[in-house]
């Protein structure tokens, strides 16, 4: 709901503008001006928003972050009124229009703020009333640069009276121990923030849906890949068949009937490479059931990582969810959207980012947050190169840089483990387990969240937070 002219008049009086000087014009985003007014009983922030059903002007007591760099209006104002001392403020009677006349350099600037909910604009005119710009540039309105404005034709010809359908405007109620102003601030505040919040718990939903979906995908499909290990021994026994029958077995047969003594000496046909020897053809089963074996530890491996993911996410989820404070909430689904924005191709590539150490001659890389581990994982490592993680904990990624020739002594290891605890959560408990692997071993999930990577091939590292190492470490880091 937009101020009424009743509650303008009202935010009017308690603001002493008259021979204020204008310090600054901002716009911090495409519906709202902001201007910083001087005058030696106490300076403040006069803002102007046009939005939709929020049209209003008050003083401002908080910080607005600006989100659009400063636009056309914001930029011919600073040039015509900046620096500039207003002379009158006034508004015109029983209508939602305020009247600024500036002065600077002995020229004369008059601003119309017409605050209507749904037409809602800042018009700039000269001392002759000729349009210098508007906030909104409406031809159809006239109201574009060049065209006289009048402002009685504009109070005749559109309806923004004292009453609407003979209901008088009143001053909402509000606490008697406070101004008007701050009052009118603290309740769109309330309500744009419950806007904000509604909105990012509408894609906060969506995105954990659309997560919970993918994963449960890709667990599908891992899930239909897999074969059972008892299909994948059947290879190792027809191998075991052919070498215990090796000189039954006629040269170039296409197939041969073996008596199968895994299964009480029934007898099995086996399909034969006839381009191959019998013991050929064993040997063939057997790398086929190597092969088999590795790809189902393989898939088993991504499954419990998945599974595991899968976990986590929805325990995440149900804990975002749950948070009631508003502020916090609005935080928290603010961290969470940002941390499964997708990283753009354009990022600046200039610096290596996180922390840097050396451990004898290799390099360690540690990334402290989400953004830091995919963009070392995306530009700054190789598959050679080793990647350490909490297991327990959430926390940053650390890496080991690969030199060719050598491989990574304990001393390292440990070196990029006591980093790897230091920059995680489980810091305070001074110990917690790891996994380690190679880069080239780690999965990345698609469409996962930000840095999210599922490892295989993993080994286990017990760290126990060593002071004196940590210390020499940070002592040298770049």
């Amino acid at each position: 709901m937009s101020l009424n002219w009743k509650e303008i008049n009202l935010i009017l009086s308690e603001l002493e503008m008259e021979n204020a000087s204008i310090q600054k014009i901002r716009q911090p985003d495409f519906r709202t001006l902001i201007f910083d007014l001087y005058n030696p009983k106490k300076p403040f922030s006069l803002m102007i928003s046009l939005s939709q059903g929020g049209t209003r002007l008050h003083a401002l007591s908080k910080a607005v972050k600006n989100q659009v760099p400063l636009q056309r209006f914001a930029q011919m104002l600073r040039s015509r009124i900046q620096g500039g001392r207003i002379i009158s403020v006034g508004q015109i009677d029983g209508e939602r229009i305020v009247r600024f006349e500036v002065q600077r350099a002995g020229e004369i600037t008059i601003l119309f703020l017409r605050l209507w909910g749904g037409a809602g604009n800042v018009i700039a005119v000269d001392s002759d009333f000729t349009i210098l710009d508007a906030f909104y540039r409406r031809p159809k309105r006239e109201e574009v640069s060049g065209k006289h404005f009048n402002p009685e034709e504009l109070i005749r010809s559109t309806a923004s009276r004292q009453s609407d359908g003979g209901r008088e405007f009143q001053v909402r109620p509000h606490p008697s121990g406070s101004s008007f102003n701050a009052f009118i601030e603290a309740e769109y505040r309330r309500r744009e923030q419950e806007g904000e919040l509604s909105k990012q718990e509408e894609r906060v939903r969506a995105l954990i849906e659309r997560q919970k979906n993918f994963l449960e995908e890709k667990l599908e499909k891992l899930r239909e890949e897999y074969s059972p290990p008892e299909q994948i021994e059947q290879q190792k026994e027809i191998g075991d068949i052919l070498m215990a029958h090796l000189y039954e077995i006629p040269p170039k047969s296409v197939e041969v009937r073996l008596p199968d003594f895994y299964h009480g000496e029934r007898m099995v046909e086996i399909e034969l490479d006839p381009a191959l020897t019998a013991q050929q053809n064993a040997e063939y089963y057997y790398q086929q059931y190597r092969k088999d074996r590795r790809k189902v530890e393989r898939l088993q491996e991504e499954i419990e990582n998945l599974q595991e993911s899968l976990s986590s996410f929805v325990q995440e989820a149900d804990r975002l969810l749950a948070v009631e404070d508003p502020v916090e909430r609005l935080g928290a689904f603010n961290k969470f959207l940002d941390a499964y924005k997708p990283v753009k191709a354009a990022e600046s590539r200039q610096a290596v980012p996180g922390l840097r150490f050396s451990s004898g001659p290799f390099t360690i890389l540690v990334g402290r947050t989400a953004r830091e581990n995919d963009t070392l994982l995306r530009r700054y490592v190789r598959g050679n190169d080793y990647w350490l993680h909490t297991r327990d904990y959430p926390g940053g990624y650390v890496f080991i840089k690969y030199i060719a020739g050598k491989t990574v002594p304990l001393e390292t290891l440990l070196d990029a483990g006591n980093l790897a605890l230091h920059y995680s959560k489980g810091r305070t408990a001074g110990k917690a387990e790891l996994y380690y692997t190679q880069v080239k071993h780690l999965r990345r999930a698609k469409e996962g969240k930000q840095g999210l990577v599922l490892p295989t091939h993993e080994k286990n590292l017990s760290i126990h937070l060593d002071k004196k190492r940590l210390d020499r470490l940070l002592s040298r880091s770049e």
